[in-house]
């Protein structure tokens, strides 16, 4: 069954027990609004307080340089998403990633567990680091918690709305780069460890050919391979690396007939056509590097480092990719908001608001046509 209908089920678990429960549920700060549950609380402020005030300088100047770093994003990803809009039914520049869902028309598949867990980080992160600025810049924190939108989980922290409205412009600035800055940090962090944990990996084991981690469903693949197998030839071509596997792999055309030898037989697989390039045949398959191990004096455990390592790039990809969304110059989006403290140093009120919102429906609508450019 495909992942999407497990997240449909729990939420609809989640939606019936709540309508349910809603009034003792209430006491315990939990609001039911559609298309909207909040669940809100006070007690992690302290936590938030303490680390403002574990060193409110640097934070003030870590966020300083932010601010720079965010409207430099902003202006990278708003080029990278208009550039890419010519080739968007061949390669789509946004799509919707689920963890442990096939997207159509997304080359991206998110691991159930490991996405669930890098998506965790995102939200945490991202939220805190709102609110360990706005306690810095003596912006009260009214409520911290988490959110149901139909069927979109997430997180917030609640500052005092008029607190925030009424402080100083680079006091603004700084609290809404603070989360996306925080996912990019921690993007930077996850990177440094994959590339640690990459140059551990040759210190026990030998790279052998390539396993296959994935098996796309309805496929030319599906009910033919398996994941697991270990690719030793196409069409008779040796598979020896990554390298190897990814040319002779790119080199077949939709509708050809071919052979897959792997270390459990050898299969006939009559490719597609590619979701990103109808010109190129598409097997439905995702492999990478198979690896043996040459050093045991640790036993089985250096094989965590495989686990370790895709973790990482998950927590790598999820935190830099929707950080750097959420920097887009549209509302509501934390970058949006940014824009118009920007605009508001030259301009009245009464000319960046029609500005920042004209904006923000163009690019609203380049993320609809992209989304829907995927799926077609």
């Amino acid at each position: 069954m495909n992942g999407i209908y497990y997240y449909l089920i729990a939420f609809a678990v989640i939606w019936i027990l709540v309508g349910i429960f809603h009034e003792r549920l209430s006491t315990h700060g939990v609001e039911m609004n559609f298309p909207v549950i909040m669940w809100k609380t006070q007690r992690l402020r302290g936590l938030i307080s303490r680390i403002s005030n574990l060193s409110p300088r640097f934070w003030r100047w870590y966020m300083n340089i932010g601010i720079v770093v965010a409207f430099a994003a902003m202006i990278f990803i708003t080029w990278t998403l208009v550039s890419t809009l010519p080739s968007v039914f061949e390669t789509p520049s946004v799509s919707i990633v689920i963890p442990g869902v096939e997207m159509p028309g997304s080359s991206i598949y998110i691991p159930f567990v490991y996405g669930l867990i890098a998506l965790a980080t995102v939200l945490v992160v991202h939220e805190f680091s709102h609110g360990v600025q706005a306690v810095g810049e003596k912006i009260s924190i009214k409520s911290i918690g988490l959110l149901l939108f139909a069927i979109i989980p997430g997180a917030f922290v609640e500052p005092d709305e008029e607190e925030l409205k009424n402080a100083k412009r680079t006091s603004r600035l700084r609290v809404y780069a603070a989360g996306s800055i925080a996912n990019v940090t921690l993007a930077i962090i996850a990177m440094l460890l994959v590339s640690l944990i990459a140059m551990g990996i040759p210190t026990y084991f030998d790279e052998n050919g390539i396993e296959i981690d994935r098996v796309v469903s309805d496929s030319p693949s599906d009910g033919i391979l398996k994941e697991g197998m270990v690719i030793e030839a196409v069409a008779n071509e040796k598979i020896n690396d990554s390298e190897s596997y990814v040319n002779v792999i790119g080199s077949f055309k939709p509708g050809d007939n071919v052979s897959v030898q792997t270390d459990q037989g050898t299969y006939s697989v009559v490719l597609d056509k590619n979701p990103n390039n109808e010109s190129v045949g598409f097997f439905g398959i995702q492999a990478n590097k198979h690896f043996e191990l040459i050093n045991d004096s640790l036993g089985p455990i250096p094989w965590v480092l495989f686990e370790l390592l895709e973790l990482f790039q998950w927590i790598f990809m999820l935190n830099l990719g929707i950080g750097l969304f959420n920097l887009l110059p549209m509302k509501p989006l934390d970058g949006g908001y940014m824009l118009e403290i920007l605009l508001s140093y030259r301009l009245s009120e009464q000319q960046y608001k029609p500005i920042v919102n004209a904006l923000s429906v163009v690019m609203a609508m380049i993320i609809i046509f992209s989304i829907l450019a995927s799926f077609l």
